[in-house]
């Protein structure tokens, strides 16, 4: 999953939030010294990127563009679904996404000081170009894709991605409409914190 539904399956919770978005920039040892909810957040990014990437209907989309990405056909579909999460939006949410997203790039600026160096670039860049909006729309999406192939060894196999998504459109949104819910289930059962021992 990218970014947007990472946000999303937080539940509006800001530790979860900001543990689900660095779960791919931490190594563990950073992840033991952030506060114990963060890191369950980090726990909740991992737990969702696993079941995704085992998920019939997500392996499913990555087979049919394995022959034109190859390797990158997971990846592709991360950022795919971004784009079926904004056009579903409704079916999901009753919040408007453009006031889900504000709540979001808040949070991010509130606990700023918890993320590595690298990302403190990254999150005003994030908010200032509006990612999580624009990937709603087909020039966020080859946006994306042309940010992501600056940092790739193969970026010939991102080529092309928007043009499969387009041909692909109603498969692979039926796809995200039979997984998202599942998944959303799934992440509400992990983010729940554990019970205390008796």
């Amino acid at each position: 999953m990218n970014f947007l539904a990472h946000f999303f399956l937080s539940g509006k919770d800001d530790h979860l939030m900001v543990g689900n978005f660095l779960g791919d920039y931490l190594s563990n040892a950073q992840v033991s010294e952030l506060p114990a909810s963060v890191q369950h957040g980090v726990k909740l990014h991992r737990a969702i990127d696993s079941y995704t990437d085992q998920h019939p209907e997500v392996l499913r989309g990555v087979r049919r563009m394995y022959k034109k990405h190859s390797k990158y056909a997971p990846v592709i579909i991360d950022v795919f679904y971004d784009y079926f999460l904004s056009l579903n939006w409704s079916k999901y949410s009753d919040e408007p996404i453009q006031d889900f997203i504000l709540d979001v790039y808040a949070c991010l600026q509130r606990h700023h000081h918890l993320m590595p160096e690298p990302v403190h670039t990254y999150v005003p860049e994030m908010i200032a170009d509006n990612w999580l909006e624009t990937y709603g729309t087909h020039n966020g999406i080859a946006y994306t894709f042309r940010r992501m192939s600056r940092r790739v060894s193969r970026p010939e196999l991102l080529s092309g991605a928007l043009d499969t998504m387009v041909e692909h459109f109603q498969d692979l949104n039926a796809e995200f409409n039979a997984f998202f819910p599942e998944v959303i289930r799934y992440a509400k059962a992990v983010a729940e914190p554990p019970a205390p021992l008796q």
